[in-house]
């Protein structure tokens, strides 16, 4: 722990707010389709409320194809070429978005953002696991995700005056573009490799190295891709991913538009109350990642806050509309405890698979919550316009969350004194 300890701190202050803020944008072209649902984007555009449901979920099912390829050549390849790539496509498919005249092409807009933005996160994933060691990578990882909360806590707010002052093509528009002019700052402060930066010395980058090197002795190899991913660990946390992400993306893409139908409120005031959850995340989420680096038991901060979303949904469920503001604040404890484990969730997965492999488990874990996220944008909204209330949609999102905490408390992890759990996969066939 000395050594670590000894690691360059210059670390956090040179690559935090560079991956924050390339997350967020990643994020804010992809929420903001729930404000020009909200806006009228249907009605402008003669979309049926099924139809909307899919458009916006579109997105994640061109996600899921595309995250592990993706991770595959940020290991073999270059993180920094990609996400440059990708910085660019995703801000001009998200302003193009505001300039649809039809159905069609709006479902091929958001397809193609999903497919382009699929990278990012694993990308960001392997990244952060070439610079921070197992005692930092909660904290780092929750840094990275705090752009998911922090850009839609912003977004909420600045959204519905965009929408209420110009309209919603405007919106997507004036927030696609700064993702494209933020790839020149990507391309000139990233580097991938600590190797290749001159802000860290020599004896620096040889502590680093040698502290990555170490953590990997206690990890047994696995020969190759195939194997890790058939591994019992890897196919559990793949489902868990997909279930989480049910109520994660079901509550982030139609929040504004229950808000609106449950109050009665206009769009200026949805965006503020559409904020207050995030900000709860945002708290709850710095708290966990430093426990869980602290005592180091990653699933003790997953599936208790897992379990908690659930009883929040199902409990908001049960009061109803008449009770609006007791049931919003349930969703706001639902939303702070879906977002709060996502640091200790990723940084689990590097300490339960060797380095030539962990990079893409975390593109597929990754890619099942994709598909996880398509079911909860399209089943919630669809559910939502079926029945004219939230209600199905809440016990929906409630049952998902506790069929991931059953599977997250399967989740083999070992501890010193046991063999690693990844032993069963290298000798099987």
């Amino acid at each position: 722990m000395n050594a670590i300890n000894k690691l360059s701190p210059k670390r956090w202050w040179y690559l935090m707010p560079v991956i924050f803020i390339t997350y967020s944008l990643a994020y804010l072209d992809r929420a903001n389709y729930g404000f020009a649902s909200a806006a009228g984007i249907d009605r402008d555009l003669g979309i049926t409320k099924g139809i909307s449901s899919l458009t916006g979920a579109l997105f994640f099912l061109g996600y899921f194809f595309f995250q592990v390829p993706g991770a595959i050549y940020a290991v073999k390849r270059s993180v920094r070429k990609l996400v440059l790539c990708s910085l660019i496509l995703w801000g001009l498919c998200a302003t193009a978005t505001g300039l649809v005249s039809n159905i069609p092409t709006l479902m091929v807009i958001r397809f193609t953002l999903g497919v382009v933005e699929a990278a990012v996160m694993p990308a960001m994933l392997i990244y952060i696991s070439n610079w921070f060691t197992r005692a930092e990578r909660s904290r780092a990882n929750t840094f990275l995700i705090l752009g998911n909360p922090v850009t839609v806590l912003w977004m909420s707010i600045v959204s519905g005056y965009l929408i209420h002052a110009y309209g919603w093509r405007e919106m997507f528009i004036i927030e696609g573009l700064p993702a494209v002019l933020w790839a020149a700052v990507w391309w000139y402060v990233v580097r991938d490799k600590p190797s290749e930066v001159s802000w860290l010395n020599a004896r620096e980058k040889q502590a680093l190295a040698n502290a990555m090197e170490q953590e990997q002795q206690g990890i047994k190899p696995v020969r190759n891709y195939g194997k890790a991913l058939r591994s019992g660990n890897v196919i559990k946390l793949c489902a868990v991913h997909a279930l989480w992400s049910i109520g994660v993306y079901g509550l982030m893409m139609w929040m504004p538009s229950i808000l609106r139908s449950a109050a009665k409120i206009d769009i200026v005031s949805v965006g503020w109350l559409s904020a207050l959850p995030y900000l709860a995340a945002i708290t709850l989420m710095l708290l966990v990642s430093w426990a869980s680096d602290k005592f180091q038991n990653r699933k003790l901060f997953v599936w208790p806050l897992l379990l908690l979303a659930s009883v929040a949904f199902f409990s908001s469920y049960l009061l109803g509309d008449a009770h609006f503001w007791l049931s919003y604040g349930l969703l706001v404890l639902a939303a702070a405890c879906m977002y709060a484990p996502y640091g200790p969730f990723f940084a689990l997965i590097p300490e339960l698979l060797p380095k030539n492999v962990s990079g893409v488990s975390m593109g597929l874990i990754n890619s099942c919550g994709a598909l996880g996220a398509f079911l909860g944008a399209w089943l919630v909204g669809y559910m939502n316009g079926l029945t004219g209330s939230p209600g199905a949609s809440y016990t929906f999102m409630a049952v998902a969350l506790l069929a991931s905490v059953f599977l997250m408390r399967q989740v083999r992890v070992h501890t010193d004194s046991e063999p690693t759990p990844i032993a069963e996969v290298s000798h099987s066939g």
